[in-house]
C-alpha cells in the first residue's frame, strides 16, 4: 500500500505503517456505537453537594496542598476563525451601497451581525481596534454604514488580526487597568486555586505551532503584573500537539487521500491527541478546562469554590481506593464484601453479569483492575439546551456498566431505545475535570492504556475541491479516559461561561 516514500512521511511525523493501517481499517469497519444503559443523574451517578459538603470539599483540597503538586492544563490551541463565521460572511459579500444596507438590517441571517456593531463599543478589543485607523475614519465608517473596512482590521493582519489569531489571545474582558485575553485570565485562576506550598502555581498550555511563540511573549509580557496582585509565582510550560498523532485522511472509497505532489495527506487528531501531552505532565492534581471558559474577576468566586470542591471529592475518593489496594490481597470475606459495595456505589461501576458465578481469586483480579487506576472527578451543569457530550451510564467491552462522557455521535440515535436514553439526560458536560494521574505509590499511569480506541470519530472534508474522509481519535474527556474511574459532581451554571462566537462576549457574564 505504502511506498518508500510513504514510509519516510509517515516516519517523519513519528508514526508507523502499522498505525495508519489500523486507522484505515477503521476507516472501513467503522467505530461501533458506545450502548448507553441510562442517563446519570443526581443520586444515580450524579453527586450534589449540599453547602456543607462544599465546604467540607473545599478544606480537604486546602489542607492536600501541603504536599501535592497541583498544575492546571489548558488546551489553547483552538483557532479563533470560527468565532468570527457570520463577520467573515458579511466581509466577503457587503459591499456598503444602499441595497446591502437595506438587506444587512432586513436579512435575519446577519442580525448577530447588526448586533456586533450596534454595540461595537462594549467588546473589550474596541478600543484596540479604533486604534488601527486615522483620526475621525472610525466614526466615519460607523455613520455610513461601511462595514468592510472596520472588518478586515478586526480579523485580517492589517489590523488586528483576529481572524487568524488562536482564542486564547483575543481580548475578552475589559478591566479598569486595561483588557485580558482568556491566558491572561487562566493564570488568575491558577493563582486562585492551584497555589502549593512555597507560594507557586503551575499552568501548562497545549498550543499551536504557529502561535507558540506568541504566547510565549504574551504570557511573559502579562505574567508578573499578576504575580504581584495576588502574591504567587505562575510557572507557564507550553507544549504542542504531537505530530505522531496526526491522522491520514482518505477517499470515499477508503484508500489514502494524496496532494497534487502525491504525498499523503494527514490532519490533527482532535483533542483526544492530547492524551499524549497529558501522559507527560508531572502533578498529583491536574485541572482541566478549556481556553473559552473564563468570566471576569467579579464571577470568578463560585468557579474557585468549586474547583477547590471538586478536588476535594477527588482526593477524598482517591484515600479510600488505595486503602483498598493496600488491603486487598489479605481481605477476608466481609472486607471484600465493602470493596465491592465501593466499586459499585462510589466508583459507580457495575460488574458482569457473570459476577456471582466468579470465584475468590478472579473476584479479587477484578477488584483490583478497577481500583488500580487513574481518577477524575467531572463538573456537570444541568442541561440548557447546549449541545456536546453529556453523562452516561455506558456499557464497557468487559460487560461492567460505568460513568462515561458520552458525545451525540457516539451513541447510535437510529436505535429508537438509545435516543430516547439520550433525550432523557438532565445535565451536560462543561469540560471541568480534575484528574488524579497517579497509583498509590506516587507512580504515574501510563494514560494511554486507559484508552477506548474504538471511540474515535470519522467525519467527511474536503481538500482541493475533493471529497475525503477524516478520523478524529477518541476524544481527551471520552474514549481518551473511557477505562478512568470517573465521578460526576453537579456544579453551578455560573461556572460554565464558553464563547463560542463573538457576541457570547456580549452577554452579561463578559460584561
Amino acid at each position: 500500500m505504502f511506498s518508500q516514500k510513504d514510509h519516510d512521511q509517515i516516519a517523519a511525523i513519528g508514526a508507523s505503517p502499522a498505525i495508519i493501517e489500523q486507522q484505515i481499517e477503521s476507516f472501513r469497519k467503522g467505530f461501533p456505537f458506545l450502548k448507553i444503559d441510562r442517563a446519570a443523574t443526581v443520586g444515580d451517578g450524579i453527586i450534589r453537594l449540599e453547602e456543607a459538603a462544599v465546604n467540607e470539599n473545599i478544606n480537604r483540597y486546602e489542607s492536600a496542598l501541603a504536599n501535592k503538586k497541583v498544575l492546571k492544563f489548558v488546551p489553547a490551541s483552538g483557532a479563533a476563525s470560527r468565532m468570527f463565521k457570520s463577520l467573515f460572511s458579511l466581509m466577503d459579500s457587503y459591499k456598503g451601497t444602499s441595497d446591502d444596507q437595506a438587506k444587512f438590517e432586513k436579512d435575519t441571517s446577519f442580525q448577530s451581525v447588526y448586533t456586533f456593531f450596534r454595540r461595537i463599543d462594549d467588546f473589550a478589543f474596541a478600543s484596540d481596534l479604533k486604534e488601527t485607523f486615522a483620526s475621525g475614519e472610525w466614526e466615519k465608517l460607523l455613520s455610513e454604514k461601511n462595514y468592510p473596512p472596520i472588518l478586515r482590521h478586526l480579523l485580517n493582519d492589517e489590523g488586528l488580526g483576529y481572524g487568524n489569531l488562536p482564542k486564547g489571545l483575543l481580548q475578552f474582558h475589559t478591566y479598569k487597568e486595561g483588557p485580558r485575553t482568556p491566558a491572561q485570565e487562566h493564570l488568575v485562576e491558577a493563582a486562585n486555586y492551584c497555589t502549593v506550598r512555597g507560594g507557586t502555581a503551575y499552568l501548562h498550555m497545549t498550543v499551536s505551532p504557529e502561535h507558540k511563540e506568541k504566547f510565549t511573549a504574551h504570557i511573559a509580557a502579562k505574567k508578573a503584573a499578576i504575580e504581584a496582585a495576588f502574591g504567587v509565582k505562575i510557572e507557564v510550560s507550553f507544549s504542542i500537539q504531537k505530530p505522531s498523532t496526526d491522522t491520514i485522511a482518505v477517499d470515499p472509497g477508503n484508500q489514502p487521500f494524496r496532494n497534487p505532489d502525491g504525498s499523503l495527506l494527514f490532519r490533527p487528531g482532535g483533542h483526544g491527541a492530547l492524551i499524549e501531552n497529558l501522559n507527560e505532565m508531572d502533578a498529583d492534581v491536574i485541572f482541566i478546562k478549556n481556553i473559552d471558559n473564563v468570566v471576569p474577576d467579579r464571577l470568578k468566586e463560585e468557579t474557585y469554590r468549586y474547583k477547590k470542591a471538586l478536588a476535594g471529592v477527588l482526593l477524598s475518593v482517591q484515600e479510600t481506593v488505595f486503602a483498598y489496594l493496600d488491603t486487598l490481597e489479605t481481605a477476608d470475606d466481609v472486607q471484600l464484601s465493602e470493596i465491592d459495595s465501593f466499586i459499585r456505589h462510589t466508583l459507580c461501576t457495575q460488574p458482569p453479569a457473570a459476577f456471582d458465578s466468579w470465584d475468590r481469586e478472579k473476584k479479587k483480579a477484578y477488584f483490583r483492575s478497577k481500583l488500580n487506576r487513574p481518577m477524575r472527578a467531572c463538573g456537570m451543569v444541568k442541561n440548557e439546551g447546549e449541545p456536546g457530550g453529556g453523562p452516561f451510564w455506558a456499557q464497557n467491552s468487559d460487560g461492567s456498566v460505568s460513568l462515561q462522557i458520552a458525545e451525540s455521535a457516539q451513541i447510535d440515535t437510529q436505535d429508537p431505545t438509545q435516543k430516547d436514553l439520550m433525550a432523557t439526560a438532565t445535565h451536560f458536560n462543561p469540560v471541568d475535570l480534575v484528574c488524579a494521574p497517579r497509583d498509590r505509590h506516587g507512580k504515574s499511569f501510563d494514560l494511554l492504556r486507559f484508552r477506548d480506541p474504538q471511540t474515535g470519530f470519522i467525519s467527511s472534508k474536503s481538500q482541493g475541491g475533493k471529497e475525503l474522509k477524516a478520523l478524529e481519535l477518541p476524544g481527551l474527556w471520552n474514549g481518551a479516559m473511557s477505562d478512568w474511574n470517573t465521578l460526576f459532581v453537579e456544579v453551578p451554571i455560573i461556572t460554565f461561561n464558553p464563547v463560542k462566537t463573538v457576541n457570547d462576549l456580549l452577554r452579561d457574564e463578559h460584561q
